[in-house]
């Protein structure tokens, strides 16, 4: 992501977290945190459709801690794997991005409503499984998923 995708993906923040505010600035503060915060926006025919937000846990490590912090696409663009191919295309790149400072991925964690679908996406992209439930969290129940060893999968 870049500042001049800003506008467009906080048109899709606002669209996917409805309970959510001042997305514009959401995303701006998460862009500034480069490297920490790593950004990825997919688009169609110059459209930003959705993003993908991965963040660096508890410091530059060695073996680094991530969490897919947000992954969020269009309503009207949903369930055409979108999702999917944020994670899986971005994720070669965030390794990259953590080469750079001689780092490896270690285990990625990933939050989401009990109810929410998706997990389903993390656990097909990712191997992420369910760790525990996290009771009325946000707007409900949470789910706590985590992809151990993940820079050791080919």
């Amino acid at each position: 992501m870049t500042e001049k995708d800003l506008p467009s993906a906080a048109l899709v923040h606002k669209s996917a977290f409805v309970r959510q505010n001042y997305s514009n600035e959401w995303l701006e503060c998460n862009l500034n945190a480069f490297p920490r915060y790593l950004i990825y926006v997919a688009d169609i025919d110059n459209e930003i459709v959705g993003y993908i937000i991965w963040v660096q846990k508890s410091g530059f490590r060695p073996e680094a801690v991530l969490e897919l912090e947000q992954l969020a696409v269009m309503p009207n663009s949903q369930g055409n794997g979108i999702g999917r191919k944020l994670i899986v295309e971005s994720l070669p790149q965030v390794k990259n991005q953590l080469a750079l400072k001689q780092s490896i991925l270690k285990h990625v964690l990933v939050t989401t409503r009990a109810d929410n679908y998706a997990q389903e996406l993390y656990k097909s992209t990712l191997g992420a499984e369910v760790e525990t439930t996290i009771s009325n969290l946000y707007s409900a129940d949470e789910v706590l998923m985590i992809a151990r060893n993940i820079g050791k999968q080919t």
